[in-house]
């Protein structure tokens, strides 16, 4: 929240989008409490109720909403679900040109209109934030009342145990703010399934004109079972029964709608190395178990893709601006690293290993990758071993998940 609080002083209109249920309009609340505990005059309309909807019918219509409430002398107007306006790009730039003394601050699920539109309509015009699910720091924090706040990692650190069982429950449920604060295990499926009917009645049906749910529907069931695997278009499409371009359009919806991420595969050498199979993971853990049907009971043979999911959330999280981009490797010979992260001409390698390492144990792959590219870092994150060798020209640490979360733990140059 401090980033958007941050941005209040800049004309540019302020931009928050994020996974359905990710706590938008929380924290959009919660910045008008502030605001108007300052002294602040603000407006909040929210386009999933009707009487809301109307003053958005028009820009003179809104106009003549925010004179009545606000008067000239400025104020800040909320608009939340801007995703239910259609052409919200359009309505929101000729608001902008205007140069109107109200600051505009809207947010919205991840409909197309507002990742693809918005893009060319507000170009210059508007600064976006993100917001994914809770992350486990922010879960842990949570879940110890606080209590920690300033000193997470020396928690981490001490209490291992503790460390331990919370985790546990967020790779079983992850982290939607409603399943976090549901107290049973029912309740929780309950949540999850709500979440999840929603997005595919509002979000794909109605926003996206996606006519058969049913075989969407099942595109997720799939990947969730595949998470962190290269997926093949063609087996899709086979698998399916849909056509291949149906599948892409598909897979693309669910990228601009913040449920997967699409990973891509690094390489120098193309013909040694696999060119075009992406990897897709899951914004978060819980929704991929619900879609795999192991929500709330990961089997064992089952808890190193999740625990593989939760790791690239948190990668995403530390690294989320286009300086530093993350991918997988594979060669034609199988040989593969989990996560490689590129910064310039610099690359980085994180094997992930679900499990208490007694000595830092590196596969072959990860070895071969090593001796071929002579990066100056390496990773092994696993879940409690923390130790540094030096292997060849790199030094290779074994790290515990947990520290992803700290810059000072995981420095990327």
């Amino acid at each position: 929240m401090t980033a958007l609080a941050g941005h209040l002083d800049h004309p540019e209109i302020t931009m928050l989008v994020g996974p359905r249920q990710s706590g938008k309009t929380t924290i959009l609340k919660r910045l008008e409490a502030e605001l108007r505990a300052g002294g602040q005059k603000t407006l909040w309309l929210n386009l999933d109720f009707e009487v809301d909807f109307h003053h958005v019918s028009s820009q003179p219509a809104l106009l003549q909403k925010i004179h009545l409430e606000l008067g000239k002398g400025g104020g800040v107007v909320f608009i939340d679900e801007i995703q239910r306006k259609e052409n919200a790009g359009l309505f929101l730039k000729g608001l902008y040109d205007q140069g109107l003394p109200w600051k505009l601050v809207v947010s919205g699920s991840g409909s197309i209109e507002l990742k693809e539109k918005t893009s060319e309509s507000l170009a210059g015009r508007k600064r976006m934030f993100e917001l994914s699910t809770v992350g486990f720091g922010e879960f842990a924090d949570f879940k110890t009342g606080y209590y920690y706040t300033d000193k997470l990692r020396e928690f981490f650190r001490t209490e291992p145990a503790k460390t331990d069982q919370l985790f546990r429950e967020y790779l079983m449920y992850g982290g939607y703010p409603r399943v976090i604060l549901a107290d049973t295990h029912q309740e929780k499926l309950a949540t999850i399934n709500e979440i999840y009917r929603s997005y595919l009645e509002k979000d794909i049906v109605y926003l996206l004109r996606v006519e058969k749910s049913d075989s969407f529907s099942n595109l997720v069931k799939v990947l969730a079972s595949q998470s962190g695997k290269m997926v093949n278009y063609s087996e899709l499409s086979a698998t399916l029964g849909l056509s291949l371009s149906t599948v892409k359009n598909y897979l693309w919806y669910l990228e601009k709608t913040f449920i997967v991420w699409k990973v891509t595969p690094w390489f120098t050498n193309i013909r040694k190395e696999i060119t075009k199979a992406p990897v897709y993971y899951f914004h978060d853990v819980g929704l991929r178990n619900f879609a795999s049907g192991s929500f709330g009971a990961i089997a064992d043979s089952d808890a190193g893709f999740a625990f593989q999911t939760v790791v690239h959330a948190m990668l995403k999280e530390r690294f989320p601006l286009a300086d530093k981009t993350i991918h997988y490797w594979r060669t034609k010979d199988k040989a593969e690293v989990d996560f490689v992260i590129r910064s310039g001409d610099a690359v980085t390698p994180l094997e992930v290993k679900y499990r208490d390492m007694k000595k830092l144990e590196l596969q072959r792959s990860f070895r071969g990758f090593l001796d071929g590219y002579h990066p100056e870092h390496g990773y092994v994150v696993n879940k409690s071993f923390n130790n540094e060798v030096l292997v060849g020209e790199t030094r290779v640490q074994g790290l515990p998940y947990w520290e992803l979360i700290f810059e000072e733990a995981f420095p990327i140059v």
